[in-house]
């Protein structure tokens, strides 16, 4: 018998395999070889990475392998993740680009590793080049625009928030759309009363400023861009500084700042306030709030007026700041304000502003209940804050949180208060050794945070001081915007039962950075090349940080209970809603941050449980918020608020633009004067200045009661150890 062939659907199978074996290994080929990427030349002022930042970016990308405390390979996932962060820093609300700029992007997705590792920097460049060039394009089309008129009585819209949309399909369709654009900031003006021949003098000198200012940028300013989004891809809070930045940085970090008092960041072509430093100038004149945004700058009482809308933040500042004693005046737009709205004009006296001198504050609350008076001591904490170098001097007057409450704990005692209610709302955290004596003030002894590195080693710190200088009823409230070293604090009084928690979620930051100066690392050697390579103008002078710095997280923190303090944050006994929308901050809204977990508690000995009593005290606090027309307002301004963010678009029909502004102005002042009726202040008339010194903090006057709802119940907890 002789062995049979093959059949005719068999070599068909054989042939298909073997063809489909050969497009495997062809696509294996090209994987294992992909074509180099193109790049096309734009011209003569194209910017370009210089050789330090190729060493800089190599000794980054070493170091963050090798010591974060987050484990992340540098890979293609993650090059894909750097490469859509770094499209967004440029273009994140989809302004600029088309869908054939990103097309021609994506070959550069998941080679950014290997160019991070190898210190290239050509594609980076190549991208943003290729966005200034638009960017630049569609400024001098917006300047053009103004030479054309404009119908304010047709029915179209403008669509600001274009972060979710497609990119443009076409540069006819970004036409369109800076056209529109050109419009809403003409009638924006308008709506101010201006004429039209000045209106657009005015935006031809801002588009013309812009213009200005992004001719200005160095490859520094690229370099900063690519660094963040390489260094947030790995998690929130490693970053790389550029030698200015570094500079900044560790200027803030003294402590020590000069000017009105606040942090600004550009938002959308606005200079926007982010944070306003208590005790300053801008937090002293009650006028200025985080999230307003500063559209013109004036020097002096008499100073000209120059608009800074899509201005570079650093040129922004430079105008901001000043000499201590010199005056500033600012145009501002709310938050909640449409760009149409009319600025607010303030006037600032410049200080110097060091930050030992905020301290925390307090005041005495009165709460009835049932007919009896009961005291209630608030002490503010705007920040866990020490002056190191008068601690590590040997000063025995050194400034420190710990010490100013401990003072302030003493005088209320004096006064008979009740209770004490702690507020680190908006405390954002600052040195752990405060936030671990900070609780020492309320405990004999015992942990208060372990913390474990990069090699799993635990290290538990302890409050060692056994003198208790406050052992009464204790709360303490936070929101969204308490971190670390609040979430120290506020986390250990819980785990003791030592107090009680009230208010929101907090930020969730559970991780340690260590400040590496890339002077210190980079090798002599090297370093000396470089600075012979390096431009005159690219090199920082005097004892300045001529490479930059990195903050590496290197650790996490954890609570004596074993909970981290990482991503969760430290929820409260009794919860109030957030104003501050948790969606958008926080770490866990952070798509890198790393995932909450738990180790092994650590022994310690509770003070005190409320388990028992707490379920009472919300009952309460419901009850009194169901009748509470100021609680009724806080929810209507929350819905209104996240309505605001829902909306993208806006109408260029003056007459409806103007009807839809002066019915939102008079519905915040009718509400603005409902809220003052409600805690018991008279309503204002139109054009009159908020009094001084009111008391408007309707939440923490909350916490205040839910503490004596405490105390009225009869302390149901065990008493701290004497």
């Amino acid at each position: 018998m002789f062995n049979q062939g093959p059949d005719l659907n068999s070599v068909k199978d054989m042939f298909k395999k073997l063809y489909l074996m050969l497009v495997l290994a062809a696509a294996l080929a090209c994987n294992a070889s992909p074509s180099k990427p193109v790049y096309k030349p734009l011209g003569p002022n194209d910017l370009k990475p210089d050789e330090q930042q190729s060493v800089v970016l190599s000794y980054v990308a070493k170091l963050i392998t090798d010591y974060n405390y987050k484990k992340v390979p540098l890979n293609d996932s993650v090059s894909s993740v750097i490469f859509d962060r770094y499209v967004k820093k440029l273009d994140e609300n989809h302004n600029y680009l088309t869908q054939g700029d990103i097309k021609n992007f994506e070959q550069f997705r998941n080679i950014l590793d290997d160019d991070i590792k190898a210190g290239n920097l050509n594609s980076v460049f190549y991208i943003f080049n290729i966005f200034q060039k638009r960017y630049n394009e569609y400024v001098n089309f917006s300047v053009a625009e103004l030479n054309k008129n404009f119908d304010f009585t047709k029915n179209e819209s403008y669509t600001y928030d274009r972060d979710s949309l497609p990119w443009a399909k076409s540069d006819a369709e970004l036409h369109e759309l800076w056209a529109k654009r050109v419009k809403y900031d003409l009638l924006n003006l308008k709506l101010t009363g201006k004429e039209l021949a000045a209106n657009k003098e005015t935006l031809k000198k801002r588009y013309t400023n812009i213009l200005s200012q992004s001719n200005k940028l160095s490859n520094q300013d690229v370099f900063q861009a690519f660094m963040d989004a390489f260094t947030e891809a790995i998690d929130p809070h490693t970053n790389y500084f550029n030698p200015s930045n570094a500079a900044n940085f560790n200027i803030d970090m003294s402590r020590s700042l000069e000017g009105i008092g606040a942090s600004l960041l550009s938002e959308n072509e606005y200079v926007t306030i982010k944070n306003v430093t208590p005790g300053g100038p801008a937090d002293k004149s009650k006028l200025v709030n985080a999230d307003d945004r500063i559209v013109a700058v004036a020097q002096g009482k008499t100073g000209e007026w120059q608009d800074i809308v899509g201005w570079r933040i650093d040129n922004a500042i430079a105008l901001i700041r000043g000499p201590k004693g010199t005056t500033v005046r600012l145009q501002l737009l709310a938050k909640s304000a449409p760009a149409t709205a009319k600025p607010r004009v303030i006037e600032l006296v410049r200080e110097k502003i060091i930050l030992k001198d905020i301290s925390a504050k307090k005041d005495i609350r009165t709460y009835d209940s049932n007919g009896k008076k009961v005291r209630i001591g608030v002490i503010s904490i705007p920040a866990f804050y020490l002056d190191f170098a008068d601690y590590k001097a040997g000063n025995p007057n050194y400034k420190s949180t710990t010490r100013d409450v401990k003072l302030i704990l003493d005088s209320l005692k004096k006064e008979n208060v009740e209770g004490v209610v702690i507020d680190l709302r908006q405390n954002g955290g600052g040195s752990l050794m405060e936030a671990i004596e900070l609780t020492g003030l309320f405990i004999k002894t015992g942990p208060v945070v372990q913390v474990r590195d990069a090699r799993n080693q635990i290290e538990v710190d302890k409050d060692e001081d056994e003198d208790i200088t406050y052992s009464g009823p204790l709360a303490v409230v936070v929101d969204r915007f308490s971190a670390s070293a609040s979430e120290i604090f506020s986390g250990a009084i819980q785990d003791y039962g030592r107090g009680l928690i009230v208010g929101t979620q907090t930020y969730g930051k559970g991780s340690v950075q260590n400040a590496i100066d890339l002077d210190k690392v980079i090798t002599p050697s090297l370093k000396d090349k470089l600075m012979a390579l390096a431009k005159p103008k690219t090199v920082a002078t005097g004892s300045q940080n001529k490479f930059g710095q990195l903050n590496l997280t290197i650790a996490k923190f954890y609570r004596i209970s074993g909970n981290s303090t990482q991503h969760k944050g430290v929820i409260p006994d009794v919860q109030f809603p957030s104003i501050i929308p948790l969606d958008k901050y926080g770490e866990d809204t952070e798509p890198s941050a790393m995932p909450f977990d738990v180790i092994a508690k650590t022994p310690f000995t509770s003070v005190g449980n409320f388990a028992t009593v707490i379920p009472q005290l919300r009952k309460l606090h419901d009850e009194r918020m169901n009748a509470s027309q100021s609680y009724k307002y806080l929810l209507e301004d929350i819905q209104e608020s996240k309505k605001q963010e829902a909306e993208k678009s806006i109408t260029l029909n003056e007459a409806e633009l103007k009807k839809q502004r002066d019915t939102d102005e008079q519905k915040a002042f009718d509400r603005n004067n409902l809220r003052r009726v409600a805690l018991g202040l008279r309503p204002l008339k139109k054009g009159e200045a908020k009094p001084k010194n009111e008391d408007l903090d309707f939440l923490q006057k909350e916490a205040g009661q839910i503490l004596t709802d405490y105390i009225t119940l009869g302390n149901k907890t065990a008493a701290v150890n004497p």
